[in-house]
């Protein structure tokens, strides 16, 4: 069978690198009834340079660091590009303007399944720089999605749990609590009807039966979303 190269900026964080690597080769492999495995290359960064930047906003210097991933990917042969972290779309459309092959937004097909399933009211869940900025949310605002946030106290929470556990694969009962009890606030102050788990470590502690709301997990739609372009 043929398929379309998959090529991924990974590193960021290494979990859930190793995450889209496994689940894209199981998903292939069930979808082909054990035929076929997908050609995938990963050119990983240096985490710590890249969050570095993310943080001292330096996103100049981020979008030439994953430019330069990217152009590594399409020289070996990639024709399904992505990153695979949603804060580094902090830069996205830069890269976009920059880098002549699409390159598979996480924003925009996690929109695309929430209109699907006619959402009005959402909360967003993930790095402190995502829950702040803008482009997690913009294309749901555009398209009639209220987003819905936590709390400053409850992002300073969230990202420091993100970063000292999830980073690192450590997964608590206690954060695990910690995060439902702000989802459940949420649904009761703001009425969301579901959450976006919009950073790609949160699927290690959040899934469908233990969140209080349908959770919408980005790694997960995102990964369907390449599956689909890898094979027609």
């Amino acid at each position: 069978m043929n398929m379309k190269k998959i090529g991924l900026v990974g590193g960021t964080g290494p979990e859930s690198t190793v995450m889209y690597y496994k689940k894209l080769n199981e998903e292939i492999d069930r979808l082909t009834e054990g035929r076929a495995f997908p050609d995938i290359a990963i050119d990983s960064v240096d985490f710590h340079r890249a969050w570095g930047y993310v943080s001292e906003g330096k996103n100049d210097l981020l979008a030439d660091y994953l430019e330069e991933k990217l152009r590594a990917l399409d020289a070996g042969g990639a024709e399904v590009i992505s990153l695979t972290a949603v804060t580094m779309h902090i830069v996205y459309e830069e890269l976009a303007k920059r880098f002549e092959k699409p390159i598979v937004s996480i924003p925009e097909v996690v929109r695309d399944e929430i209109v699907s399933r006619g959402i009005k009211r959402i909360g967003l869940l993930g790095t402190v720089f995502t829950m702040q900025k803008d482009y997690m949310k913009k294309d749901l605002l555009a398209s009639g999605v209220e987003v819905y946030v936590p709390s400053e106290k409850e992002q300073e929470l969230i990202g420091k749990r993100i970063y000292e556990e999830l980073e690192r694969g450590i997964v608590k009962e206690s954060t695990l609590l910690e995060l439902t009890e702000i989802i459940r606030r949420m649904q009761k102050d703001n009425g969301i009807e579901g959450v976006i788990l919009g950073c790609t470590e949160l699927p290690l502690i959040l899934n469908q039966e233990n969140c209080p709301v349908p959770c919408f997990d980005a790694v997960e739609i995102h990964i369907r979303k390449l599956v689909e372009l890898a094979m027609h």
